[in-house]
């Protein structure tokens, strides 16, 4: 996801210092949060200033600390080889005697220092320098094992749990079968079992599309998959959903195939060009995608047939809450369409209506004189509310968002990669909570580092 590897990044707050951070959007920022509890009481601003860190690698408030789980170049405990480059998009899922179970995606490209190594059984592409790692932390939060969990795909940016306790990675790439040294096309998603790697393998789910997927959520009722696509130009990418053949079916069903089906909001061709919100959508059509493969033809690009097809700028982040489907675009200035410019969108889909509802605009209109930059990664909060990691120049933080819309900082990045003339520190990325909200985990892009997050959480 980062932005400096060719990626623009979506806005969803916008940025200032420390403190006094303020929140550029409109409309009903609540919805974000359907998948809290109702009965949470409302979230309190902050922790506090954030104290400088005396070993220079992350700031947080008073009474917060934080461990170094694991570091790019260090060596893999499993002995595999080294702890591979740019961790991105990771979930925390709940194991046996209070055990976490990290996965953690690598966004590497062919010019990557440290590679996911490959292993036997679970190598897709040998020329595949990305993939995922997996760690399992004791009830304690001491790191048990360390190893990787697939191999050989590329560009691992995003992806989303299962309903199953199993991790889909998503490679936000297009690039097929000779293209940068590849010896097989890429573009997939592929399922990661974090306890037991090779019951999954390296499997791309080729009936769930091949385009430059960016994250994943599952309905938990009815099994269906929604998928978002992160194209960069013009024309922008799709919204997908993937109906399995076996819904629901667990580790390795989605392998059976089903039905990919692009959104088309009738009379709509970009959903750019909706700025009210509250803008609702009824009748939502899904049309079948005429060759999921891409063998000729980019999904986005191919025929749909009379009505067209419906177009996001830049569709990332997507997670499921209550009864539906949210989904974020990044770009939502129809004449722009470029990171000059952001004014992000978050969608919600309802299923059983077919109704599709533009709930959050965020953009720089309600103060231009903030220079708002990139915030990426985002993921609920047990308490209530939001965290988000920044990605763009300057300091770099994670901002927590109350239900109220309030934004503080929770977390700063101190390891600088620049110089000390010219400082410069690697974004956030991969915020994740463990399934009982006591520690946050959140992975440093550049130098990899992913730390877990310990203190009075309310």
């Amino acid at each position: 996801m980062s932005a400096r590897s060719g990626s623009t990044r979506r806005q969803l707050l916008a940025r200032t210092g420390v403190l006094g951070v303020s929140i550029a959007f409109a409309g009903n920022l609540s919805d974000l949060f359907a998948n809290t509890a109702a009965a949470q009481p409302p979230a309190h601003t902050g922790y506090g200033p954030l104290v400088p860190d005396p070993d220079g690698l992350l700031d947080l408030p008073k009474g917060f600390r934080y461990r170094v789980l694991s570091r790019e170049g260090d060596p893999l405990r499993s002995g595999e080889g080294t702890v591979p480059s740019h961790p991105d998009g990771m979930t925390a899922l709940p194991g046996r005697h209070g055990r976490v179970h990290l996965v953690r995606n690598h966004e590497n490209r062919p010019t990557a220092k440290f590679p996911v190594p490959t292993v036997e059984g679970l190598t897709y592409d040998p020329a595949g320098k990305g993939g995922c790692t997996a760690l399992t932390l004791d009830a304690d939060g001491d790191v048990l094992s360390e190893r990787v969990a697939i191999a050989g795909t590329a560009v691992n940016c995003a992806g989303g749990p299962s309903p199953w306790g199993t991790w889909l990675t998503c490679e936000e790439t297009e690039d097929k079968a000779g293209t940068n040294g590849y010896t097989k096309d890429h573009g997939f998603v592929f399922e990661v079992d974090p306890t037991h790697p090779r019951r999954t393998g390296a499997v791309p789910l080729t009936a769930m599309g091949r385009f430059q997927h960016e994250a994943v959520a599952i309905d938990p009722y009815r099994g269906i998959v929604y998928e978002t696509e992160d194209a960069f130009d013009r024309p922008f990418g799709l919204f997908y959903r993937f109906l399995p053949n076996k819904p629901l079916g667990g580790v390795g069903s989605l392998r059976a195939g089903g039905r990919l089906q692009a959104m088309r909001v009738p009379g709509v061709p970009d959903l750019s060009s909706i700025q009210e919100t509250g803008a609702t959508f009824d009748g939502i059509e899904w049309v079948d995608v005429p060759d999921p493969l891409a063998a000729g033809t980019p999904t986005r690009l191919q025929d749909y047939g009379r009505g067209g097809i419906t177009h996001a700028q830049k569709l990332e982040g997507c997670y499921w809450g209550g009864s539906c489907v949210y989904f974020v675009s990044s770009f939502a200035v129809a004449e722009a369409g470029s990171a000059a410019d952001h004014r992000g969108q978050v969608w919600r889909y309802d299923p059983a209506r077919r109704r599709l509802t533009l709930v959050v605009v965020f953009g720089p209109d309600t103060d231009v004189q903030l220079p708002g930059e990139s915030p990426d990664n985002i993921c609920l909060a047990p308490g209530g509310g939001l965290m988000v990691c920044e990605d763009g120049d300057g300091a770099q933080h994670v901002f927590g968002v109350t239900r109220r819309g309030e934004v503080y900082a929770m977390a700063r990045g101190s390891q600088n990669i620049g110089t000390p003339e010219e400082p410069e520190w690697g974004e956030f990325a991969g915020v994740t909570f463990a399934p009982g909200g006591e520690t946050m985990y959140v992975n440093c892009y550049t130098p990899g580092t992913t730390f877990a997050v310990t203190g009075p959480w309310r």
